[in-house]
């Protein structure tokens, strides 16, 4: 959805690798074919606490990764569960966009 804005936050651990988590859900993102909706990829080191994703999840109180921050004109809500952030965002989203597609290739659907 053009209206809304969505930036996937990953961490890299002290050590320099990154986050199994991440990794996990960085393949789920891929498996689903959600990739396309995540508009920005920051990342949160451990061993720079002046990076972005360190500032973001220190401003919106933050505390494990990965988190995804959805900002929207009238609001911006962080999701630090994927399934949640996949049902509540990226499900919702594909059955909008659906239902325009099923209105604009039916005009008379329009009238019920």
């Amino acid at each position: 959805m053009a209206d809304r804005k969505i930036t996937f936050v990953k961490k890299i651990l002290a050590s320099g690798e990154p986050c199994g988590k991440c990794r996990d859900v960085e393949e789920r993102l891929a498996a689903g074919g959600h990739w396309r909706a995540i508009d920005r990829v920051v990342v949160a080191d451990e061993r720079d606490p002046q990076s972005e994703g360190m500032r973001l999840a220190a401003e919106l109180g933050v505390e494990r990764a990965p988190f995804f921050i959805v900002e929207t004109a009238s609001k911006t809500v962080t999701y630090t569960v994927f399934l949640k952030f996949v049902k509540e965002v990226l499900e919702a989203a594909t059955q909008t966009d659906d239902a325009q597609l099923l209105l604009a290739a039916n005009p008379e659907l329009d009238l019920l």
